[in-house]
């Protein structure tokens, strides 16, 4: 059954997208919202790794606004859709390598997680696509693209059924987000 909590953050989180894929600084405040009720939607849902990336994603929402609102030169925002470089795949990839059984191996050892590994994955590629989606990376609605799919059928698995729509949905706005943010960074 959905909550009220589960309904609020999906509401929340779509517009969030949204304005992320317009550049609007203002998705990383309803992120920060979005992120505080899905904390308690799987925290009771013993998805003890998303609930946790919920709490870094509030506070990662804080520094995304910070770096999207800072003006450079002639009041031009500090960063710009880009590329994202090939040294930072490689630490992208080191970074999954690395988080993903980090973080599996916590569940495994201190909480009473099902679905350890499955949680774990989700997590760890979010954390990189966040901190890619902060600095403007194009690369980070790939990113989202993948996470999406995972978090679709974990969120289904444990029966969380309008989240798992909202992953759906998610699919095909990173995509939206990966067509838009492609146009502006060939446009001079």
């Amino acid at each position: 059954m959905t909550s009220w909590t589960e309904a609020v953050g999906f509401a929340l989180a779509l517009a969030m997208v949204w304005c992320s894929i317009r550049e609007l600084h203002w998705s990383w405040p309803l992120a920060m919202l979005s992120s505080l009720l899905y904390f308690f939607v799987f925290k009771a849902s013993l998805l003890y790794a998303e609930a946790g990336l919920q709490l870094v994603f509030a506070l990662l929402a804080l520094w995304g606004w910070w770096q999207w609102r800072r003006l450079g030169e002639n009041n031009a925002p500090v960063w710009v859709i880009q590329r994202l470089p090939r040294r930072a795949w490689w630490l992208a990839g080191t970074a999954l390598a690395v988080l993903w059984p980090s973080i599996a191996w916590l569940l495994m050892h201190f909480t009473d997680s099902d679905v350890a590994w499955s949680d774990a994955l989700p997590t760890a590629l979010s954390l990189i696509g966040q901190a890619l989606l902060g600095r403007k990376y194009l690369e980070n609605w790939l990113i989202w693209i993948v996470v999406n799919v995972f978090s679709m059928g974990l969120f289904a698995y444990k029966g969380l059924w309008l989240t798992t729509a909202l992953y759906v949905l998610f699919i095909g706005l990173s995509v939206m987000g990966w067509r838009e943010w492609q146009k502006r960074l060939n446009t001079p």
